[in-house]
This record gives C-alpha cells, structure tokens and sequence, in this order.
C-alpha cells in the first residue's frame, strides 16, 4: 500500500473522530446553518494562502475566525438576526473566493481542489493540523463540556447563573472553524459539511443518550470516510464525494430504519 494512501486513511481517522464531536456540538448549538456557512466562506481564506504562498489550512483557518467575528458583530446589529448574518456572509465570502480564483487562475490552481478537496494528497502539515484540532476538541469537552451542554439547552438559565454565554459561544464557535479548516483539504469547501453534521445527526437519531452521542458519531464518522476513500479507490471516483455520500447514505439509511421502527411502535403502543 503507497504512503499516500496511509495517509489519507490516517487523515480520514483523525478528521471522522474530530467531526463526531465537534459535529455533536453544532448539532446541540444548532450551529448547523452557521457551519455551512463557514465551509462555503472560509472558501476566500484558502484561495488568498495560495496566492501568498502560504498553508491552506492556514489560509481557510485563519479566514473562518475573522468570520466568526464578523458573524458576531452582525448577528447583534438591531433588527439583524443570526441567520441573516449568516446568509450574508454564507454568499459574500463564497463570492469572495470565486472572483479572486478567476483574478488569478494561474496562481491559485484548479478551483476544483478548494471546492471538492483531495484527501489522497494531504500533506503531514495537514495530518499535525488535524491532529490539533482533534486534541483541542477533546481538551474543549473535558473542559467545558458542562458548560456547553447547558448553556446549549438552557441559555437563558446559563446567563441567570452568572455564566458568560459570549464565552462559551467563542469557545464553540472557533473549535467549529477550526474543524472547518482542517477538513477543507480532504473535502472541500462544498462537501465538509457532510462530513461534520451528517455523522452527528445519525447518532443523534439512534440514541438520545448524551454521553453517547460523541463517541458514536465518531465511530460513524470514522467508518463512513474509511469507506468511502475505500470505494473512491475500487471504482476510481472522487474520494471526497464518496466519503460525503457515505456519511450522507449512512443517515439516510438510519432515518429510514427509525421512522419505520416509529411506526411499528405507534401502531403496537
């Protein structure tokens, strides 16, 4: 087996642990519209690294936090809501990209690569950068994983209690585009989202356990970009695709099962 390959299968480990926790904490923030958003914004981040001759990862991770930022002081503009923010920037940052990808075609390479990603050629910078995030998504839930669950089910009791929700919002936020940035050279821009929610969502659907939900989302991440990369290389298509559609497959099959099992019970309650 090429080392290229162990790497990818090494970077699809780390990004499918990473994905089932910080996708758990989108999923319970119901930060998922916000993570869609930054997978399409931070897209300018990656294109400027390349022109500056600098890491995209660098690139995407350092855009995602000034987007962050900008997110925030939107959302609390007078009569602007979250959303709105977040569609704003969801299409300013993607336009962002595409016109400073085709100002300079011949510097920034095939926009394809940001778009879709190409985990069959991360580099170690790559694999140490996602290995970061990993460890800093477990050090946030050892940490701060109270604090995260209620203020996520209770933010108005949060704040009674003297709790920053600024915060922990930040905290949550910059792990989210964090996760973002390392999963953009392996999926891209377009498909990371799959790769982040599509897991968490599945786990979310088997079990209501909270204590659960992270590490099956992971174990689900971890499988469904194992096999996908398996399958983009038996059948020779993108391996990014492929490990979106597996996560995306994985939840519709699960959802299928539980709205069936549902049913049956309803009918025999």
């Amino acid at each position: 087996m090429s080392d290229f390959y162990q790497s990818a299968q090494l970077q699809a480990l780390l990004l499918g642990a990473a994905a089932g926790i910080v996708g758990t904490i989108v999923l319970l923030r119901r930060r998922s519209f916000f993570t869609v958003a930054l997978t399409h914004a931070s897209f300018p981040g990656a294109v400027i690294a390349s022109l500056l001759g600098l890491n995209v990862v660098l690139g995407a991770g350092l855009f995602s936090l000034v987007l962050v930022g900008v997110l925030t002081l939107i959302s609390r503009v007078r009569r602007q809501g979250a959303q709105v923010a977040t569609g704003v920037v969801l299409t300013g940052g993607f336009a962002l990209g595409m016109l400073l990808q085709s100002m300079f075609p011949s510097r920034t390479g095939d926009v394809g690569t940001y778009l879709i990603g190409s985990i069959l050629t991360v580099s170690r910078t790559d694999l140490i950068a996602t290995s970061i995030v990993l460890a800093a998504a477990v050090l946030v839930v050892a940490v701060w994983g109270n604090n995260l669950l209620f203020s996520s089910f209770d933010p108005i009791g949060y704040r009674a209690a003297g709790f920053s929700a600024i915060a922990i919002d930040v905290v949550a936020l910059g792990l989210i585009a964090a996760m973002v940035a390392v999963t953009m050279p392996a999926a891209g821009s377009i498909l990371s989202i799959a790769i982040i929610v599509a897991p968490a969502a599945t786990a979310r659907l088997i079990t209501g356990r909270i204590h659960l939900l992270m590490p099956l989302a992971s174990a689900i991440a971890v499988a469904s970009l194992l096999a996908g990369l398996e399958a983009s290389r038996a059948w020779n298509v993108a391996a990014g695709g492929a490990m979106s559609l597996a996560a995306a497959a994985v939840f519709a099959v699960v959802l299928v099962i539980r709205t069936i099992t549902d049913r049956v019970r309803m009918r025999h309650g």
